[in-house]
């Protein structure tokens, strides 16, 4: 090995979901909204001046981190945009996580986590969740340097109840708890309520799900001024321009239009609910989802069997051949037509496998 070749810093990377490119897919892999964006995001993007593209866009993001504030009822300077929830996570390790004690998030989580600890060099402990895939609040009672919860969790789909999430917060005054929230539109109460209550805490939201926009990577960040001070301060030490103007933009108009951000979550959870119902006539089992996909496990044909299968008939599901989930599919919800599709071909496989 050449000496410059020890100095290169190696990590293993974070793998994304597949992007298939087919005429004739279902593409229910990458949790994406299966419908578009709010009109206005449309109508903003055709009537644009493209000479703005000449300007650098304003480093602060104001319109758009105004526009979230005023959505959640906070002030501008507890408001942090990034580009996606993963730019805003991948700030906030870096800027929080500093300490020589691990910090703490569950043994099956999103995976990203885990690579941005090998990255920082943040040390790290992964209490194992239950064998129902829900956090035990007690193994989150010790010492640390921070603590990261997904909750909804992803892939299992578990939503803690906010009781379960505030009472890791209480007593973890000393260390930043980041909540991430890239799916709780589709659960139940968010930690953004307890914003104002506790000073260490830091919730992590996203447009990639319930605002049809994962193309446009927008993600932000909440919590009390200070903390969102010093993300900012993070930031313009690595790059100002973060979010372009087009994002910008259509960003303020996907916060604006609130009747048909609910409508589309809506539409999402009534095909969730009966997607569950055609599964368990189908032999699956699965923690109820608090996301837009479900978690689920046959009882005898093997989640990668089945996986194969619906790949070579172009639709696409994810599987993860990973210790204690390796027997369970992730699967987004996508239209109706979609799921129909789906379920036609997971019925005439499972037929013919009995």
């Amino acid at each position: 090995m050449r000496q410059w070749e020890k100095n290169i810093r190696t990590v293993v990377p974070y793998v994304p979901g597949e992007q298939p490119n087919h005429k004739d897919m279902v593409k229910l892999n990458t949790n994406e909204n299966p419908y578009p964006p709010a009109p206005g995001v449309k109508k903003v993007l055709e009537n644009m001046d493209a000479d703005i593209l000449r300007l650098y866009p304003d480093p602060t993001i104001k319109r758009l981190v105004q526009e979230l504030a005023h959505y959640y009822k906070l002030e501008d300077d507890q408001v942090f945009v990034g580009v996606g929830s993963d730019d805003v996570l991948a700030t906030a390790f870096l800027t929080f996580f500093n300490s020589d004690k691990p910090i703490l998030f569950p043994d099956i989580t999103y995976s990203f986590y885990p690579v941005w600890c090998d990255l920082y060099r943040i040390p790290n402990v992964r209490p194992a969740l239950d064998d129902n895939f829900h956090i035990s609040k007690e193994d989150y009672n010790k010492e640390n340097g921070g603590i990261v919860i997904a909750n909804p969790n992803a892939p299992t789909s578990v939503y803690e109840e906010l009781s379960v999430i505030e009472d890791i917060i209480k007593n973890n005054q000393e260390s930043i708890v980041i909540v991430d929230e890239a799916y709780v539109d589709f659960a139940g109460a968010s930690a953004v309520e307890l914003i104002n209550r506790y000073d260490n805490l830091v919730v992590v939201q996203t447009f990639s799900k319930a605002r049809s926009m994962a193309g446009m990577r927008i993600g932000y960040a909440m919590g009390n001024a200070a903390l969102i001070k010093a993300l900012n301060d993070v930031k313009y030490s690595i790059n100002s321009y973060t979010l372009n103007q087009t994002a910008i933009y259509a960003g303020v108009e996907a916060v604006k239009d609130v009747a048909y951000y609910k409508e589309g979550i809506r539409k999402i959870i009534t095909t969730r609910d009966w997607s569950e119902q055609r599964l368990m006539e189908l032999g699956f089992s699965f923690p109820k989802s608090g996301a837009n996909f479900i978690f689920a496990s046959h009882k005898s044909i093997p989640a990668k069997s089945i996986f194969e299968y619906l790949r070579s008939n172009n639709i696409y599901v994810r599987y993860f051949n990973v210790p204690r989930i390796d027997n369970y599919l992730r699967i987004t919800i996508g239209t109706e037509e979609e799921m129909k599709r789906l379920f036609t071909f997971l019925k005439v496989f499972i037929e013919a496998d009995q």
